[in-house]
């Protein structure tokens, strides 16, 4: 979070979430053993009673879903 507020001005509009411990990490499977701490790139959708309905995972970190793949794996799952 210090990193972000010495490279961005001003005070960020939305919640930032933490991993130190890398407890989500390691629930998804998802650390990048190359990446010095780092997680591989991930997206999921998670419904109101806390279930995976959809994910998209890379270990390209250039790689991310684009909208429409968002908004078409929303459609599905509603």
């Amino acid at each position: 979070m210090q990193k972000l507020k010495e490279r961005f001005a001003g005070d960020l509009d939305f919640p930032m979430l933490e991993d130190k411990n890398h407890q989500v990490i390691d629930r998804y499977g998802i650390l990048n053993p190359d990446g010095q701490g780092w997680p591989h790139p991930a997206t999921y959708l998670i419904d109101k009673k806390g279930m995976v309905r959809w994910k998209f995972i890379e270990v390209d970190y250039t790689q991310r879903p684009t909208n429409e793949q968002i908004l078409q794996a929303l459609r599905t799952i509603r």
